[in-house]
């Protein structure tokens, strides 16, 4: 298990925007945020599973954190093999329904040896540099990525170019993509980040 912390409640906020998890972690005794708060901020915009690790335990923190969408709720001391295996018991089921969903409603497919990504099972016409950033956007799918980023990293966008380019450069994938699926946003900016791809559907109205 690899394992990313953060004592901040709201660096952990905005890390769950940029990497994709599978499982957090919450106490509930945070700095400026007490972690019964953090857990509908968590529910706006992610299903992710949620064990409560907390020396509190009072039966009323825990009514709160599983009403407020919390998974389970560990009391502390306990034993780290019990929450290795609670840990286990929970991503079995939550992976079991994410494949299925997968398999039933994967939009984008990349084919990194034919340099082909896919959508709707149609092949998406892409220039090099469309190819590197559509790329980029489906390895952290549902996570914002910078526009810095999107730049820097690219093989085949000339490191002095303008970041207004990679505007330029989303703006004639999204064409692409519309030309399968007019009627809904799949790439979302990131006020003063970057973009997000999303393989949840988002309709433009």
């Amino acid at each position: 298990m690899e394992v990313i912390g953060a004592e901040d409640p709201y660096i952990g906020l905005s890390l769950l925007t940029q990497h994709d998890f599978d499982l957090i972690i919450l106490d509930l005794t945070l700095p400026g945020m007490d972690g019964l708060e953090v857990i509908p901020k968590i529910r706006e915009i992610s299903n992710i599973p949620i064990i409560i690790s907390s020396a509190r335990d009072d039966i009323t923190d825990k009514v709160i954190g599983m009403e407020r969408g919390a998974d389970d709720y560990m009391p502390k001391p306990y034993d780290p093999r019990e929450l290795v295996s609670r840990i286990k018991t929970i991503l079995r089921r939550t992976h079991t329904i994410e494949e299925k969903t997968v398999e039933e409603e994967a939009l984008f497919e990349a084919d990194a040896n034919a340099r082909e990504i896919r959508f709707k099972g149609y092949s998406l016409e892409l220039t090099a540099a469309e190819y590197d950033i559509l790329g980029m956007l489906l390895q952290h799918k549902n996570g914002s990525v910078s526009r810095e980023q999107l730049l820097y990293e690219s093989e085949h966008i000339d490191d002095d170019s303008s970041i207004k380019n990679i505007d330029v450069i989303i703006s004639r994938i999204r064409q692409k993509i519309a030309k399968v699926d007019p009627d809904n946003i799949y790439i979302k900016p990131i006020r003063g980040v970057g973009y997000l791809l999303t393989d949840r559907i988002s309709n433009k109205k």
